[in-house]
């Protein structure tokens, strides 16, 4: 099985994504400012989404930034991201001219302008065909409180798990088949709980700006046998 040859019904149909290790990379490539690995690894966001179109891929979730990281990071940390938030990630979603952004957390915790350029972004690239879920001021509780929550709004009587599924935030496709991680942490660290129940999980010790085409080839190829010892069992 080859990294071309991979039949259409063994891929995954929703990939996450868990970006991780950019200050790490800094550090070993030797920046004097670790946080300058965030700009790296927001600019790498670009390729992960050309090799889901490659793949015919049509639905991403990644995680940017948790509620608790705003919360516990120092101020300088929190306050890069934000600019990262604010310049960079919305303008990449927007320039791939394919991608529909959505946005999953509690914008009330991003300065003004990083939430309305999020905001923005969603808006005008509300109508494409593929769906990239942001993690953005993200808390997994949160997430399936807020599903519920959404549930009961729009007049669910019965909350089935079917129900909420369907109110979470986030893209149309809810259920995450494959869950990427970098860096090499072997922890999850609260990435969708709800939605990753059923996923495959591929951790890489490659740190998230190293993490090449070849190695996400390589999970789905992973994905593709799990999934046909499976179908065979």
């Amino acid at each position: 099985m080859t990294a071309e040859t991979i039949e259409s019904h063994l891929l995954p149909k929703h990939v996450g994504m868990v970006m991780d290790g950019n200050r790490r990379w800094a550090k070993k490539a030797g920046f004097s400012n670790p946080g300058l690995g965030h700009d790296v690894g927001a600019d790498h966001v670009a390729d992960l989404l050309g090799w889901c179109t490659h793949w015919g891929i049509d639905h991403l979730t990644s995680y940017v930034l948790s509620a608790d990281n705003i919360r516990k990071r120092p101020k300088s940390q929190v306050d890069h991201l934000f600019g990262i938030l604010a310049e960079k990630l919305p303008q990449t979603v927007v320039r791939s001219n394919r991608w529909a952004l959505h946005v999953s957390g509690d914008l009330s915790l991003l300065p003004d302008d990083a939430a309305e350029a999020l905001r923005e972004a969603e808006r005008e690239t509300a109508d494409r065909p593929a769906h990239l879920t942001m993690a953005i001021g993200y808390d997994p509780h949160g997430d399936i409180v807020e599903g519920i929550r959404r549930a009961i709004a729009a007049g669910v009587i019965e909350l089935d798990e079917e129900a909420i599924t369907a109110a979470l935030p986030g893209g149309p496709i809810k259920e995450i088949d494959l869950v990427i991680r970098t860096s090499g942490e072997q922890r999850l660290s609260g990435f969708f709980p709800w939605q990753t129940a059923k996923a495959e999980i591929v951790v890489s010790e490659k740190l998230w700006p190293d993490f090449t085409e070849a190695d996400f080839a390589e999970a789905l190829r992973f994905y593709a046998r799990q999934r046909t010892s499976n179908l065979n069992a």
